[in-house]
């Protein structure tokens, strides 16, 4: 396997090539500090004050890096936080992300979302360690309808877990530190798309480790 590291100003991406694959590890680091990373923007689905991405310090991070990316904001009740990477923009994809939930009244954690044509149109999977549970949505003009989900399943606040997601085609595959939580067949959003990070209204969580492969 070739390995091939590219350091940009805020964002350290490592690329992992074989014959069968293509992966991108993005990591975050000081020089990006308190603000969005190069290479990611920030948006929202609702309306209203919030969505506030930047990178901030955590020395528990397990990329070592010392950095993560965090929703800082207590969002409206309705709002769904997103922070979404530029590049690249796949159909079939594997992507996976270490995330820890901070603080959240109403909501806490966050997810992953895919195939994501614009604010409105996308595909998230996410953990609610408030709700003891792990669900995946569609998000279609702007209103999320969910499509799977298990309950009780109990991770603490204050700690780091992975979340991974696999789609092919119109599977969906949901993993949870490395255990498959959910599985569904959906065509809801057929063209490729974006990846990136949510949370919804108050859930205030750090993300570290991001990493996306094409298949």
């Amino acid at each position: 396997m070739q390995k091939l590291m590219v350091t940009a100003a805020a964002l350290v991406v490592v690329s992992f090539t074989s014959a069968e694959e293509k992966a991108t590890l993005m990591k975050f680091n000081k020089d990006d500090a308190g603000k969005v990373p190069s290479g990611w923007t920030a948006d929202k689905t609702g309306t209203g004050e919030g969505s506030i991405w930047k990178v901030v310090e955590d020395e528990s991070a397990p990329s070592k890096s010392g950095y993560v990316l965090a929703q800082t904001a207590a969002s409206p009740n309705a709002m769904f936080n997103l922070c979404v990477a530029d590049k690249p923009i796949l159909k079939d994809v594997e992507v996976s992300v270490s995330f820890k939930a901070v603080k959240g009244e109403k909501d806490q954690g966050g997810g992953i979302v895919w195939r994501y044509q614009d604010n409105n149109n996308y595909y998230v999977a996410r953990m609610n360690p408030l709700e003891d549970n792990y669900r995946l949505y569609h998000v279609v003009s702007g209103k999320r309808t969910q499509i799977a989900g298990k309950e009780g399943i109990k991770i603490p606040t204050g700690e780091w877990h992975t979340l991974k997601i696999d789609m092919e085609g119109d599977k969906i595959e949901c993993y949870l530190d490395g255990k498959k939580e959910l599985e569904f067949k959906d065509r809801t959003i057929t063209k490729e798309g974006k990846v990136g990070l949510w949370s919804k209204a108050d859930a205030q969580s750090y993300f570290d480790g991001f990493t996306v492969s094409g298949k």
